[in-house]
């Protein structure tokens, strides 16, 4: 075991993209990963995946030999856990009995982390009984590369234990004071994405000439700095300060003529032909290799092996 000393055996439960992805970066650490999914075809693809995906990461550091076991039924891969990674699909009903039934069959002191991007912790475990040791740890897709993974429990040392589990696998990791849905990213992910959908609705520009408004501007500054030192350093030498004193009311303008947005079926057709236009007949599978091959290359700029 390399990851951590105090979190030596995980469970990966859901063997879609997160949970691959998942049992993918534990395995490169080091770690023997007990992985299940309900589905057998998935059962039975998921050791060539995360193959494949241990080996975009022998570009940032060396393969410490983990060890991939997929077994055929839930309690049989929880009973043992020192963390359990669910990565089940986004639905309240389904993670509400999914999370009891881990309740039910791992040991009281196993934390059981949920990957749910929007849900909120309080509602997934309202009818587990040990509630204090389940987590939301929200990683951003895909995370064996990304390195964020945002936190948010009832118990600190809970939080204390799964905190250092995460960064000794090379996450960056930030707590949120408080459950909300969607979190800290999706949130302004969201946000950030109404304005573009609302872009398009009142014919500003093209999907593509947006996206790239987005990637040669904007996006550059956000990969090394966030929006609020964005700001900070667009006030000149007198800073945030002197942007809000200056500055300020022209932000609230452009905030007062903002869009707010419903996904109508016209808005929908328009956002598939502009993609679609976008994407110039490469398939999902080959955007997602440029973008992996692209985030790769930006981990290595910024010194990210982990």
């Amino acid at each position: 075991m390399t990851a951590t000393h105090d979190i030596a055996r995980v469970t990966v439960i859901g063997s879609g993209l997160i949970g691959a992805s998942w049992a993918a970066l534990a395995c490169s650490r080091g770690l023997t990963v007990t992985a299940y999914d309900p589905s057998a075809q998935r059962r039975a693809e998921l050791p060539s995946v995360v193959s494949r995906l241990r080996g975009q990461l022998l570009a940032l550091r060396a393969d410490s030999d983990g060890r991939l076991q997929v077994v055929d039924n839930l309690p049989g891969a929880v009973q043992d856990a020192d963390l359990v990674l669910e990565s089940a699909p986004e639905r309240l009903d389904l993670k509400v009995a999914l999370l009891a039934e881990i309740d039910r069959h791992s040991d009281t002191d196993t934390i059981v982390a949920t990957s749910t991007s929007s849900l909120l912790l309080s509602e997934m475990t309202a009818t587990c009984r040990n509630r204090a040791r389940f987590i939301v740890a929200h990683p951003f897709n895909r995370p064996h590369l990304m390195p964020l993974v945002e936190l948010f429990g009832t118990d600190q040392g809970v939080l204390d234990r799964a905190e250092h589990f995460f960064r000794s696998l090379g996450k960056h990791t930030i707590r949120l004071k408080r459950e909300v849905h969607g979190h800290i990213a999706n949130r302004l992910g969201a946000a950030l994405w109404q304005e573009a959908v609302h872009l398009v609705a009142e014919g500003v520009a093209e999907v593509a000439d947006i996206d790239a408004a987005l990637i040669h501007g904007p996006a550059m500054r956000w990969a090394v700095q966030g929006t609020h030192l964005t700001y900070h350093l667009g006030g000149g030498a007198g800073g945030i300060r002197h942007y809000l004193d200056h500055l300020g009311p022209s932000q609230e303008k452009r905030w007062e003529t903002l869009g707010r947005m419903r996904l109508t079926p016209e808005i929908k057709q328009a956002l598939i032909d502009g993609i679609e236009a976008e994407a110039a007949g490469r398939s999902v599978a080959d955007l997602e290799a440029e973008r992996d091959r692209f985030l790769i290359d930006l981990l290595q700029l910024r010194g990210h092996t982990g």
